[in-house]
C-alpha cells in the first residue's frame, strides 16, 4: 500500500454519466481506494463549444448518488489556459514545439503526393509539412501578426518506436511518428487539444495512477512522449474494459448512450452492479438494494486482490507545476 497515490476521473460536460463512463469512474475510484490513496475529479470542458450548461454538476451530483465522492474540489480545464499557455511557449523555447498553418485539405494532398494512404483509424497521418529544419531553438513563441492565417501548434515527435506498461493490457507500442505524426497542442481556432491539457493537469495534480477506458490507451504514447520533453517520469497506466453499444463500438452519446438511471436506491445497485461485472467483479452484494457502501467495500477488497497485492507497476512520481 501507497499513501502517495493520487488517481482521477476526468469526464466531459458533454452529457450525464451512461454505463460505459460508469465503469471508468467505478474503476478509478477503486484503485485509489484499494491503494489507500486520494481520488480526484476533473472536468474536461475544455471543448467549450461541446459541452452542455449544467452537465458538470449533474456529473458530479451522478457521482455522489453511486457513493464516489472526490477527495478535493473539481479541477475545471477552461479556467487554465494561462498554464497551458506556459508550457506551450516552454516546449516552443526548447524547440519541441512549432507553428503550423496545414488545413486537413493541405494534409491530405501531402499524403497524397507521397503515395501514403490514410492510416490509424482512418485519420490523418501528419507528414511534417510545417516542421522547422534542425537548428537552435527560438528564444521566444513565435507570435503571427492579426492578420496571418490561423495557425495550430504541433509537438516535434522524436523517431522510433515508444514501449509502455499497461496494468491490464501488458506491454505495449506504438511508432507515434508513423501512425499519428507530429501532434496537435493548441487548434487552429485556438482551444487546447486533449493531449496537452490532459498532461499539464495530471502534472498539475499529482496524478500517480490514471485508470481510464481502453478507446484511450492510443493516446498514451502522446501523453507519454510530453511527458518526456518536460521532464517527468510516466505514471502507471491501467485500461479498462469498454462498454460497447448496439453497433459493437464504444458505447457513447454519438451512439445513443442513455443516462444512468439513479432516481432509487434499486437503480443505482443495478448500474453499480452492472460496471462492477464489466470489471470483472462480483455483482449482488450486500443484503439491501440500497446498501452501497458495503458492496463498495467489498469491491475494493476484490479490487486490491487482484491489482495491488501482486506485482502490479507502482513508479515513484513527483507533482509537477
Amino acid at each position: 500500500m501507497t499513501t502517495s497515490y493520487i488517481g482521477r476521473f476526468a469526464p466531459s460536460p458533454t452529457g450525464p454519466l451512461h454505463a460505459g463512463s460508469l465503469v471508468a469512474a467505478l474503476a478509478s475510484w477503486l484503485d485509489a481506494r484499494a491503494h489507500g490513496g486520494r481520488w480526484l475529479v476533473r472536468i474536461e470542458d475544455v471543448d467549450q463549444a461541446r459541452c452542455l450548461p449544467g452537465a458538470d454538476e449533474l456529473i458530479l451530483r451522478q457521482l455522489a448518488t453511486c457513493g464516489l465522492h472526490p477527495d478535493e474540489t473539481p479541477l475545471y480545464q477552461s479556467r487554465r489556459g494561462a498554464t497551458y499557455q506556459r508550457v506551450l511557449d516552454a516546449l516552443v523555447q526548447r524547440g519541441r514545439a512549432y507553428p503550423c498553418t496545414c488545413s486537413r485539405r493541405k494534409v491530405e494532398l501531402a499524403l497524397e503526393q507521397l503515395g501514403r494512404p490514410r492510416g490509424r483509424h482512418g485519420e490523418l497521418v501528419y507528414p511534417g509539412t510545417c516542421r522547422p529544419g534542425p537548428g537552435p531553438a527560438p528564444v521566444a513563441p513565435v507570435i503571427p501578426p492579426p492578420a496571418a492565417r490561423a495557425q495550430a501548434w504541433r509537438m516535434r515527435v522524436p523517431t522510433g518506436v515508444l514501449l509502455w506498461q499497461d496494468r491490464r493490457l501488458g506491454a505495449q507500442a506504438q511508432d507515434v511518428t508513423a501512425e499519428v505524426g507530429d501532434f496537435v497542442l493548441k487548434r487552429a481556432d485556438g482551444y487546447w487539444a486533449y493531449q496537452l491539457a490532459v498532461v499539464v493537469d495530471d502534472l498539475a495534480q499529482g496524478v500517480t495512477h490514471i485508470v481510464r477506458g481502453e478507446d484511450l490507451t492510443d493516446n498514451t504514447p502522446r501523453q507519454i512522449l510530453l511527458l518526456q520533453s518536460l521532464g517527468y517520469p510516466t505514471p502507471s497506466y491501467l485500461h479498462t474494459p469498454l462498454v460497447l453499444g448496439p453497433n459493437g463500438e464504444k458505447l457513447s452519446k454519438q451512439n445513443g448512450a442513455q443516462a444512468l438511471e439513479l432516481d432509487h436506491p434499486e437503480a443505482v445497485r443495478a448500474a453499480l452492479d452492472s460496471a462492477a461485472t464489466m470489471l470483472g467483479l462480483s455483482a449482488g452484494l450486500g443484503t439491501q438494494a440500497n446498501d452501497t457502501a458495503s458492496a463498495l467495500a467489498a469491491w475494493v477488497a476484490e479490487w486490491r486482490a487482484r491489482w495491488v497485492d501482486g506485482n502490479q507497476m507502482r513508479p515513484s512520481y513527483n507533482p509537477g507545476p
